[in-house]
């Protein structure tokens, strides 16, 4: 088990990759014309389908990379190449298209239900989340550790439920350059994580370069 500290900054890591004000918009957009009633279906449904998966993610995702003979160094790189695209995205104040491309948010618009896709994958629960919550379980073994990620997770979720069932008052009160401000900063968190990710995993594949980094 980590330390308390490095759980807090797990925490803020996996909300700043997960970036629920950064989705507002693209919500606002599949959801205009739905009323109070089927927004809050569509919210509780987003919920529970994201959290499934982080869970899923969780206990089976290192599991897989055995599976396909994928290193958790190599995971890391890779990981971190694909958190360092969407903080560059993030930087210019864009929604990254490895989390929704503009054909997806197009087909989204015209389909019976959008909670499930586009909202839950890939726009929330995307390639980056899922990657990071696979590198974190990582960082322990013990059955502490994953309730300490099952318990970061589920508060993760906890503060996305909140934005997005406040997404009326949201749309009205803070403006898109609020909202551009705000994913920039968690843009920049997410630059240094992938760094981070890059150099351990570089640390991993070649030892050598343990003493330099």
């Amino acid at each position: 088990m980590l330390e308390y500290a490095d759980y807090i900054k797990i925490f803020i890591a996996l909300l700043a990759v997960l970036d629920p004000l950064a989705a507002v918009p693209v919500v606002v957009t599949l959801t205009s014309d739905s009323k109070h009633e089927d927004l809050k279906k569509i919210v509780n449904t987003v919920i529970v389908t994201v959290l499934t998966i982080l869970i899923v993610t969780l206990f089976i995702g290192e599991h897989l990379l055995d599976f396909f003979g994928i290193t958790i160094n190599s995971f890391k790189i890779s990981g971190g190449i694909l958190l360092m695209m969407m903080a560059i995205s993030m930087l210019h104040g864009k929604m990254s298209e490895t989390s929704q491309t503009e054909q997806e948010l197009q087909e989204g618009e015209v389909k019976e239900s959008i909670a499930i896709v586009p909202l839950s994958i890939p726009l929330l629960a995307g390639p980056g989340v899922v990657s990071a919550v696979i590198l974190y379980a990582h960082r322990g073994n013990d059955m502490s550790h994953y309730l300490m990620m099952v318990l970061i997770i589920v508060l993760v979720v906890l503060v996305l439920w909140g934005v997005l069932a406040s997404v009326p008052w949201i749309s009205k009160h803070i403006s898109r350059t609020g909202i551009n401000v705000f994913t920039r900063l968690m843009g920049l968190i997410i630059a240094a994580l992938a760094v981070e990710f890059i150099a351990n995993g570089l640390k991993g594949i070649f030892p050598v370069l343990a003493t330099g980094l």
